[in-house]
């Protein structure tokens, strides 16, 4: 059984050194749309504020909004990549996230070091990691490259590689900011069979996504998000419709 239940949760950023003037160029760097106050003379961005909402097993949820709205601050909230100024976020079942999908490969380490690498840190054990392997190196088309450190990669092929890992993973939750590229056109019919048999082998998937047509072949529900805000939260059409419309617009 997974399931995710987000009670109130605000975020808050504080901006340390900063002046009025420059605080704005401050809040591009953290890509939110989120309000500004002080609090103590400390310069403050709320990036989400009092949100709630609970997703059982089958859901699947779409995170949708302009640019700035929440939606991957969110989704480092489910992560635990961020923790809550305010209210709490209560998981249960294991998380796979594909934030940041080429995060903790070693440099210097070969394809097949990192393969190994990139497993133990997503937690599975030597004996998961090596039933894995060959079918991971078969995927990524890389052949000998996979002898070689990865600094030699072009970052499509370092994608690549990323991609055969985490889609070779099983969750209970999968946490997506936009579906995976592979960074080669000619790879990308072959990857998109993949994706989808991993996307739907976990119970409960958040994706933030800016592509209608992803949300509504993907998703069951959706989450509206309006300057760090819930503005809307309910089936797909429903929220799509609310999303297009001068309530939201303006």
């Amino acid at each position: 059984m997974a399931s995710i239940a987000v009670e109130n949760v605000t975020l808050h950023f504080p901006i340390i050194g900063v002046g009025d003037r420059s605080v704005k160029n401050t809040i591009l760097n953290f890509a939110t749309g989120g309000k500004i106050t002080k609090n103590s003379g400390t310069m403050l961005v709320t990036g989400l504020q009092d949100i709630s909402f609970c997703l059982q097993n089958g859901d699947r949820l779409g995170l949708i909004g302009h640019n700035g709205a929440g939606k991957s601050t969110l989704l480092k909230v489910l992560a635990g990549i961020y923790h809550p100024t305010q209210g709490a976020v209560t998981v249960q079942g294991r998380i796979l996230s594909t934030l940041n999908i080429t995060l903790g490969f070693e440099q210097e380490a070969t394809g097949y070091e990192n393969i190994i690498l990139k497993g133990r840190l997503l937690g599975l054990n030597a004996k998961e990691i090596e039933s894995k392997v060959d079918e991971i190196a078969e995927f990524t088309e890389l052949g000998k490259y996979l002898n070689l450190p990865v600094r030699v990669y072009s970052s499509g092929m370092l994608i690549r590689l990323a991609f055969a890992v985490m889609t070779a993973l099983e969750s209970d939750i999968l946490l997506m900011d936009e579906v995976i590229g592979t960074g080669d056109a000619r790879f990308i019919h072959k990857a998109e069979k993949r994706l989808n048999e991993f996307m739907n082998k976990a119970k409960i998937m958040v994706i933030a996504s800016h592509s209608e047509a992803v949300i509504k072949e993907f998703c069951n529900r959706a989450l509206l998000l309006k300057n760090g805000t819930l503005f809307a939260f309910g089936e797909v059409d429903e929220i799509l419709s609310i999303y297009q419309s001068d309530e939201y617009q303006n």
